[in-house]
């Protein structure tokens, strides 16, 4: 029996991770912002944290949701990347990252990004799926989250190829109540 089998459920605020940077000259393009793809890497980084926290094991990144350029976030400004994990699945989970910047003296705090990523957990040997904790939502937002976390798991699994939109019960019944 894998280990994981015998966690018990966790609360969202266990594995919360959160992360700080500095905007370095070599973090920035011609414009002075902050490159796209370091933002990302720190996403991964910090998600990955968050995720292998609550599996209590190896995660690897199986996929990343719309990654949101919603504010510039400038040379000398400090991010903060939060990460929390919404729902647990059978052998994976789903962390919604929230990217948030200020100047150094901690004020114009803005929140600049966000993303959903997907991670899979695995055995000590790197190579093997296995299944993980699940999620206690105890807040409104966290409930939420979870709730809404299966119509982006049947999304991605609809643009990956791996289930046909017709089997996508919890998006058609989305639909079916706004009617």
């Amino acid at each position: 029996m894998a280990k994981a089998q015998t966690l018990p459920a966790k609360r969202v605020s266990d594995s919360k991770t959160v992360m700080t940077e500095l905007i370095m000259p070599n973090d920035t393009n011609p414009m002075g912002n902050l490159m796209g793809g370091y933002l990302m890497r720190w996403m991964d980084i910090v998600s990955a944290i968050c995720a292998g926290k609550h599996c209590e094991a190896h995660v690897v990144t199986a996929a990343v949701d719309h990654i949101s350029f919603q504010n510039p976030i400038g040379l000398g400004d400090v991010i903060t990347l939060e990460a929390s994990v919404t729902r647990a699945f059978s052998t994976s989970v789903e962390v919604f990252v929230e990217v948030f910047a200020n100047n150094m003296k901690g004020q114009q705090p803005r929140r600049c990004n966000h993303a959903y990523f997907t991670f899979v957990a695995l055995d000590d040997k790197k190579k093997t799926p296995i299944p993980v904790p699940q999620v206690l939502p105890l807040s409104s937002e966290e409930e939420n989250l979870y709730e809404s976390a299966m119509r982006r798991r049947e999304m991605r699994l609809i643009l990956a190829g791996r289930i046909k939109p017709k089997d996508a019960s919890e998006i058609r019944k989305f639909f079916m109540d706004l009617e």
